[in-house]
């Protein structure tokens, strides 16, 4: 799942665990070295935006089943 030291892209798995981590603020410095060493930036932007359109909507489909 983790890329190797030779400059080889993240996986999928690998972006979207970096993007959750960082959201958390639970991003280990080697995965944060990782990332800016191998990954491109267009690909951690996009699977940002993802990430927090999917809360924001889980965030107000939580809150309209409690206030129902």
């Amino acid at each position: 799942m983790t890329p190797q030291s030779n400059g080889q892209k993240p996986s999928i798995l690998a972006v979207i665990g970096s993007v959750v981590a960082a959201a958390f603020g639970v991003q280990s410095s080697s995965n944060h070295e990782r990332d800016f060493s191998a990954g491109s930036a267009k690909t951690f932007i996009i699977a940002g935006i993802v990430f927090t359109v999917i809360f924001v909507l889980t965030i107000i489909a939580v809150v309209r089943m409690v206030l129902s």
